[in-house]
């Protein structure tokens, strides 16, 4: 199953600034492009830090090197376009410098970016589910379920043979670019998935 990929959505042509940039240059480059911060980094181009305007705001030192916010959180371009947004969240940034193989600056992705992925058209979400999970992926017909989807919503409906199979389906529709939420209405013949047990502590064994 095809997910988008952090590549395919930065910009490559990025502005960067080295330790030594001065804290005049470095205000003048955001206010000319029109940008909230950049990315820092060495003469390998290995990303050192961002600079951005809170940090700017913060202090007046001289030099970015005093300025930037380091370790810098990065993303691969490999990586889902999904996990980008996640890593932003969790790591309250605007921004991630993404980075090669060698983890060298190759461009930049901002939550602006992402939001695109998630003004996918319904029809587009849902026709994914059906030929891409559904069919490639699962290898079921793909009007064996019910899928329909209102606002990236995804609502799942329809009896299946196992219930593995429906905690499969609704794990893929999860991770379908464009899906906000999956509402899960399936039902299943057969309840093959492992037992579980709640942990036993020796306190709770009768001798």
């Amino acid at each position: 199953m095809k997910q988008m990929k952090v590549g395919g959505l930065m910009t490559d042509n990025v502005l960067s600034a080295v330790p030594a940039t001065s804290f005049r240059e470095v205000a003048k480059m955001l206010a000319e492009h029109d940008i909230s911060g950049v990315p820092v980094v060495d003469d390998d181009d290995h990303v050192v830090g961002v600079v951005s305007e809170s940090d700017l705001l913060a202090r007046h030192e001289l030099t970015v090197r005093d300025l930037m916010t380091t370790p810098a959180v990065t993303v691969h371009a490999e990586e889902t376009v999904a996990d980008a947004a996640r890593l932003m969240v969790r790591r309250g940034v605007e921004r991630l410098p993404v980075v090669d193989e060698e983890e060298r600056l190759v461009g930049i992705v901002t939550r602006r970016d992402l939001l695109c992925v998630y003004l996918r058209p319904d029809a587009e979400i849902r026709r994914r589910i059906r030929e891409d999970v559904l069919s490639d992926v699962m290898e079921l017909p793909a009007d064996a379920v019910d899928v329909h989807v209102l606002d990236g919503v995804v609502t799942l409906g329809g009896r299946l043979r196992r219930r593995s199979q429906a905690l499969m389906l609704v794990g893929l529709a999860e991770r379908v670019d464009g899906v906000v939420a999956v509402v899960d209405r399936l039902s299943f013949h057969e309840d093959d998935t492992p037992l579980t047990y709640p942990t036993r502590t020796p306190h709770d064994i009768s001798w």
